[in-house]
């Protein structure tokens, strides 16, 4: 693989230019390889809590190259090949297939043949199947497919090009000829599902960063063709955790029992507590903990007992309960420089306006965050159909190791700001067992549980879709979308934790009811200091307000607020672009689950902010004098 550098950015390796994600850089079109071409150098990502839940030992990130020192530093970042190979000339039409060594530094694919060596363009359609494989489209049989003359059918001359014909419009202007019979199809219908099996071409199995020693996979699935650029082309999986650090005042024990959990070496161990090489683990645990064997061996015993004596929870339950206990109770985590929290009051008193007074009753926590610190980890990706999960139809999880099972996963870490609010529980409570209520969100759940999406989005709501996850959620998308315009950050550099998930029956955990707004932003714009000043008194407060002020009206009302279903699966109610969805990147559940009626409230169901709204707009009637 020849050194032909680009420039990327360290969070784009993630998303959306992680493994298998393809990218556009000044007319040319590159794919990224898998964790094989990284850099054995690659910078370690500390994430104890993900790295156990995605059962990896650590996380690597891309190293960051000074500005204006890329042609001096050791080539150590992801690799990207360039896709698809089956390129053309703007000018003279000419189709070619690119090959590795003719690969030159600094210089672009340029046609031979034309007078300036125009630079040649990517094919628009490539082929992707729903295991994951992505490859070029056979453009020679697609330009002989339709061939009725027994000699252009038997034709194996590759010498393409891709001309487009003033007669028509459309798909059907460009057209695919063979310049040594003259055979040609134009590119109509080439979106159709199934269309490349009509040419008797079966999916390649492999991926185009795929060494020449790799085998394909024996791959059954029928190929598809999409556009190269196309949001079906490619769907990262990605996990993310806070950094929380361990509970204040833990006796020194406990301190020294969550170092040696922590060890990277650690789940190499409990994997194979009996196996020939768990002495050796013990060992080196002990040396880099600095405690004993036999202190080693008491903490797995420990943490043995804790298993079986507690019922088994799901692992992205295990990641919320951290987070929320130590957002909820800010004194009760020890002190870190990577979380530094503390609580914030509305600074709302007796002689505030009613709606104020009537938010307050709502709120019961506000704690702005001053450091957090987010690891953000890409598992794998899926082409053509989101993977559903662990049963159901969709598209395959292909992971970001193509040859073996990953050790290791991609991962970048990002330093900001955030604030957290919670909700009163017992107001909640109260507002979630009214049966208008509950019949809203069942109509919502239904349609959960037809979606493809259902083992995804169950895992972030529990087994069961509560009112309180509909409301909160939504609310997070409204105070994004007012920060934006109140912080000074941009909205697509923020981005939401819902904490509302239900719980499995007896499991013990205590109920959750709040949101988590904090920058995403890998940059000097995650730590600006707006956010913090805004989750204070008295611009909290003010912030609320605005806020449910503005999602009581879209543009597209009244579509939008008497919508049934709306958004991909019908997961949506009223909530659309124009009032409630956010770029993708803030909401960790693809804009989905989304509905401003349980948050502000119609004449068939009371939304639970609803008789603060209703304060703030009669404050405002009398402030103008109409009432």
């Amino acid at each position: 693989m020849k050194d032909i550098r680009r420039k990327v950015r360290r969070t784009q390796t993630i998303v959306p230019f992680g493994v298998g994600g393809i990218i556009d850089l000044r007319g040319e079109s590159f794919v990224a390889a898998d964790i094989r071409s990284w850099s054995r150098t690659a910078e370690r990502v500390e994430s104890p809590r993900l790295a156990a839940k995605l059962r990896v030992e650590d996380f690597r990130s891309a190293p960051v190259i000074p500005s204006g020192k890329a042609a001096y530093a050791s080539r150590s970042g992801p690799s990207y090949v360039r896709f698809p190979k089956w390129l053309f000339c703007p000018q003279c039409r000419e189709m070619k297939i690119w090959r590795t060594e003719l690969e030159a530094k600094d210089r672009h694919p340029a046609c031979e043949r034309c007078p300036g060596r125009p630079q040649l363009a990517p094919m628009r359609f490539i082929q992707v199947c729903r295991a994951g494989h992505m490859a070029d489209i056979d453009w020679r049989r697609w330009a002989h497919s339709q061939s009725e003359n027994h000699d252009q059918r038997q034709c194996q001359v590759r010498r393409l090009r891709f001309v487009a014909t003033p007669e028509s419009s459309g798909l059907e202007a460009l057209r695919v000829v063979c310049d040594a019979c003259r055979a040609d199809r134009s590119l109509a219908g080439i979106s159709q599902k199934n269309i490349l099996k009509q040419l008797q071409k079966q999916c390649p199995g492999t991926h185009p960063w795929q060494y020449e020693a790799d085998e394909a996979d024996a791959c059954e699935e029928t190929p598809q063709a999409v556009q190269r650029g196309a949001s079906n082309a490619y769907f990262p999986v990605t996990h993310s955790a806070i950094d929380i650090p361990a509970p204040a005042g833990l006796p020194d024990d406990d301190e020294l029992v969550q170092t040696v959990v922590d060890n990277k070496l650690w789940p190499d161990f409990t994997s194979a507590p009996d196996g020939p090489l768990a002495g050796e683990f013990k060992k080196i645990i002990a040396v880099q903990c600095n405690v004993s064997v036999e202190f080693v061996e008491s903490a797995w015993r420990r943490t043995v007992d804790e298993a079986t004596s507690k019922p088994s929870t799901n692992p992205d339950d295990d990641l919320s309960i951290a987070e929320w206990a130590a957002l909820s109770a800010p004194e009760s985590v020890a002190g870190s420089k990577t979380f530094s929290v503390r609580r914030a009051l509305l600074g709302i008193d007796h002689t505030a306006p009613r709606s104020m007074r009537e938010l307050a009753t709502k709120i019961s926590t506000v704690v702005v965050a001053d450091r957090v610190r987010e690891v953000r980890a890409l598992e794998g990706f899926s082409r053509y159909e989101p993977t559903p999960g662990d049963e159901g139809e969709g598209g395959r999880l292909v992971s970001v190791n193509t040859a073996r099972r990953a050790k290791w996963l991609p991962a970048v870490e990002t330093y900001g700001e955030g604030i957290f609010i919670a909700v009163d529980e017992d107001r909640l409570s109260s507002w979630e067992i009214l049966e208008s209520v509950r019949d809203w969100t069942r109509r919502i759940e239904r349609d959960l549980d037809a979606s493809f999406k259902v083992d995804r989005l169950r895992a972030k709501s529990g087994p069961v879709l509560l009112p309180r996850f509909v409301m909160l959620h939504t609310l997070a998308h409204h105070f994004i979308r007012q920060l934006s315009y109140d912080s000074g950050y941009n909205a697509a550099s923020l981005r939401e934790r819902v904490y509302a998930r239900s719980h499995s029956p007896g499991s013990g955990h205590p109920p959750q009811a709040g949101v988590f707004v904090y920058t995403a932003a890998g940059d000097a714009e995650g730590t600006l200091g707006g956010l913090v000043r805004q989750g204070q008194s008295p611009y909290l407060a003010e912030t609320l307000i605005r806020l449910l002020e503005s999602a009581q009206w879209c543009s597209q009302d009244p579509l939008c607020a008497d919508s049934t279903g709306r958004s991909l699966a019908n997961l949506n109610r009223a909530a659309c672009h124009a009032c409630t969805l956010l770029p993708e990147t803030c909401c960790e559940i693809d804009n989905s689950i989304l509905d401003r009626t349980l948050l502000i409230g119609d004449n068939e169901v009371p939304g639970f902010f609803q008789e603060t709204l209703r304060a703030a707009l009669e404050e405002s009637v009398e402030t103008v004098g109409l009432s």
